[in-house]
């Protein structure tokens, strides 16, 4: 039997990294219970991030279909 959440996989990181982040953690007065705690966090915020960065992004093809629109309407 697994002691593993099962909706959760394990990640590798350095020792000198989850040295860091367990001092992040303790410092955190509580706010993070523990070094997978942490690390979830960070990176559903780095994703959530980037996510909204890809998706504020216009795609080229986007691009070129509003200057076919502009200039069909005589804007360009």
């Amino acid at each position: 039997m697994s002691t593993l959440d099962e909706n959760k996989v394990p990640v590798n990181i350095s020792k000198s990294l989850h040295a860091e982040i367990e001092l992040r953690v303790k410092r955190s007065k509580g706010a993070f219970q523990s070094v997978e705690d942490y690390v979830e966090f960070v990176l559903e915020e780095f994703v959530k991030q980037d996510k909204k960065e890809e998706d504020d992004r216009v795609k080229p093809l986007e691009t070129e279909e509003m200057k076919k629109r502009l200039r069909s309407l005589g804007y360009m």
